[in-house]
């Protein structure tokens, strides 16, 4: 890297980096509420003071997919007092707007639009906490963009291949190419790279005179076999890696050896986590670039509160501690004291040196027992440090290695002991607990249709994102996908023969890694779009008042057909998901047409969705085709069900239609009220879909 010379400033561009701000973050804790709007605030600060020309930020602004209405609020209020004014933007866009912000209601750049008065500009890709989802796949990041205080960029839809676009700067001389690429699953991003299907887009003119710029929010360090983006995965063309969702930082630019190109981790302004990767000082960078060079400035953060850390092993001191001793106990709990203590003095006196910073530090101190020790107790302990301490509940952390080592002559080194830091634990993922359930559950336990990655990236989406439907969604379009492929083979209606070929299809299924994603994605849009759906079929069913007629199947009244009946003409919908006894009605909607002249006799059709319980069997029957019903031209209407549990439907002339409906006219006020409740699909606890139990195994019995 090359010095840049400040005072040729029409050619220079200033940008201010910062990565996972996670506003939001503990914000109902009485101590540490306030700190991430404090730093954010001189975040902002900075880059007022020193008139950068704009802020790029590296995802995760919000810690919460959904931020609380304080925690927006704060954000709108510091955007709006740092980022609006009249100083003039030093720079101009050459790239289409259409394709950066395609995604936008407003595709350009906030400081182009002539209502609004910006004179810091913000550019940030969304991470893993503030990432789009819901029915329209929106996030946190697209209000502030629609508001016009930041513009969201670097968002990819697509599972098949990703097309990076380029936001092309220039100012004065400098010609800038900024790419972006928000957060994406590691292993579905990872498979990308490896098919080659990441393609990052060069301007035409001119290409070897840009400055490329590219921020990605993915993990940097291996936390697995494809869990994580190796830095070669990256062009080589690329001048400066911004690299978000890693905490610790490492601000100063480092060159990777093979690209050529030089890589800077800003890391966290908020301490998430009591890991050592936190407890290192915490910065942000002014960026100088000029023509092909470049110059990062390290800004330290002062309203950060103080973390220190330090670790101990209770079996490098043999001649403090015995565990054959009864006081040993006590005498662990008094020389840990001494260690908090140390760390306190420390902090304080770090504190007098900067009034900015929070008063009560954050203390950690980690004690391995290993070698026939005992812990005391965490709480009497932490009772102590209530009102010096910001985490008084977390300041002792005892752990204990598994496999013990040998002792020897030398000291014993921690580094060597523990390959990872205790207190972050096993980072297990939802897919992974998924995943390791199946492989040790019982036979009768194990998944029949769906695949364990399938069925952990729906429990992913159902435990991060809200989404309820997830999982329903999903089982729901893998068996109508296999009854499709049922249907297709001509599949005899034996149990075995149809087990076999629904293991086959399974299989197959889990070979091809890009099509099962796909079909995870378009159930969770169908989860989506059925949300919606039922909002406005409740809204619509509200102004409705049903008439119970009683037309009922003769056969059980467990699989009774029932036809629900309002003044009017109109077309009978589906139930969604659910069978007439559980709801009371198979048909929702402005009612049938019983009422209907015999003339005019319609044949309905319900809509091709498989109940909740309905197993494999029954839904195999129910693809299978029925003999047409044959009835005289009195009858009012027929009607044909392929419901596997309507198998005996008696239909009743009109006639007696009619003479049903005056002898129940009486009750007609009372059956209403009654039907309307029933008519209306609510979630309840009791339909919710257990992930944990086969498909095949629960069958609907008679």
């Amino acid at each position: 890297m090359s010095a840049i010379n400040s005072q040729d400033d029409e050619d220079t561009f200033k940008i201010l980096i910062a990565t996972d701000i996670h506003l939001g973050y503990l914000e109902k804790d009485p101590v540490r509420g306030n700190d991430t709007f404090v730093t954010f605030n001189e975040i902002l600060d900075h880059a007022q003071k020193n008139e950068v020309d704009f802020i790029l930020l590296g995802g995760d602004l919000f810690h919460d997919n959904k931020p609380s209405r304080k925690t927006v609020h704060s954000c709108l209020e510091s955007l709006r007092k740092y980022c609006m004014g009249d100083r003039p933007v030093q720079f101009e866009i050459l790239s289409d707007q259409e394709v950066n912000f395609h995604y936008s209601k407003f595709p350009w750049v906030n400081y182009q639009d002539r209502n609004l008065n910006i004179s810091i500009p913000i550019f940030s890709i969304h991470g893993n906490h503030d990432d789009p989802t819901g029915a329209d796949a929106l996030c946190a990041l697209d209000i502030l963009s629609c508001a016009g205080l930041l513009n969201h960029f670097g968002r990819s839809t697509s599972v098949e291949k990703i097309d990076i676009s380029p936001i092309l700067l220039r100012k004065g001389r400098t010609k800038i190419a900024l790419y972006g690429l928000g957060a994406i699953p590691d292993e579905r991003l990872y498979r990308m790279f490896v098919n080659k299907q990441v393609t990052m887009l060069r301007p035409k003119e001119d290409e070897d005179s840009w400055f490329n710029l590219f921020v990605i929010h993915q993990n940097r360090s291996k936390h697995g076999a494809t869990n994580y983006i190796p830095e070669q995965f990256l062009d080589d063309f690329i001048n400066l890696v911004v690299w978000g969702h890693e905490h610790e930082c490492k601000i100063a630019p480092c060159q990777n050896e093979r690209q050529c190109f030089y890589v800077s981790q800003p890391g966290s302004s908020v301490v998430t986590s009591l890991s050592p990767g936190e407890a290192v000082k915490k910065h942000i960078g002014l960026l100088h670039v000029k023509g092909k060079k470049m110059k990062m400035q390290k800004i330290a953060l002062e309203t950060v509160r103080t973390f220190y850390m330090e670790d101990v092993v209770l079996a490098d001191h043999p001649d403090l501690f015995n565990p054959d001793n009864p006081k040993v106990t006590q005498a662990i709990q008094s020389f840990c004291m001494e260690k908090v203590e140390l760390m306190l003095e420390n902090a304080e006196r770090e504190r007098l040196g900067n009034p900015r910073q929070p008063e009560k530090p954050l203390i950690r101190l980690r004690v391995d027992y290993t070698g026939g020790f005992e812990p005391f107790s965490v709480h009497r302990f932490s009772q102590k440090y209530m009102d010096r301490v910001a985490n008084p509940k977390d300041i002792i952390h005892f752990f204990r290695h598994r496999e013990q080592k040998e002792k020897n002559d030398n000291d014993l080194n921690f580094g060597k002991l523990v390959s990872r830091p205790a207190s972050d634990g096993m980072t297990l993922r939802v897919e992974d607990l998924v995943k390791q359930y199946f492989q040790t559950a019982e036979t009768k336990l194990q998944l029949s249709l769906l695949t364990e990655r399938g069925m952990g990236e729906a429990v992913q989406e159902f435990v991060d994102k809200e989404e309820k439907d997830a999982i329903e969604e999903l089982v729901k379009f893998q068996l109508e996908k296999t009854q499709r492929f049922l249907k297709e083979r001509r599949t005899d209606a034996e149990e075995e023969k149809i087990d076999e070929e629904v293991r086959k299809f399974r299989e197959s299924r889990k070979r091809n890694t890009e099509e099962e994603d796909e079909e995870v994605r378009e159930a969770m849009t169908r989860a989506r779009a059925h949300r919606s759906e039922d909002a406005i079929l409740v809204a619509a069913s509200s102004d409705e008042e049903p008439m119970d007629t009683g037309m009922k199947g003769t056969g059980d009244s467990d699989d009774g057909l029932l036809v629900t009946l309002s003044r009017g003409r109109g077309r009978a919908r589906g139930a969604r998901g659910q069978n007439s006894t559980a709801r009371g009605s198979s048909r929702r909607g402005r009612g049938s047409t019983s009422q209907e002249s015999a003339t005019s006799s319609r044949t309905y059709k319900p809509v091709s969705m498989p109940a909740k319980n309905m197993s494999i069997m029954d839904a195999f029957r129910s693809l299978k085709p029925e003999p047409p019903l044959k009835s005289p031209k009195s009858y009012s209407e027929d009607i044909i069900d392929d419901d596997s549990d309507l198998e005996d439907i008696s239909i009743v002339p009109s006639s007696k239609v009619n003479q049903r409906l005056s002898t129940t006219s009486s009750l007609s006020k009372r059956g209403s009220q009654s039907q309307t409740s029933r008519g209306v699909d609510f979630e309840s606890d009791e339909d919710e879909f257990d992930p944990f139990k086969s498909s095949v195994t629960s069958r609907r019995t008679k």
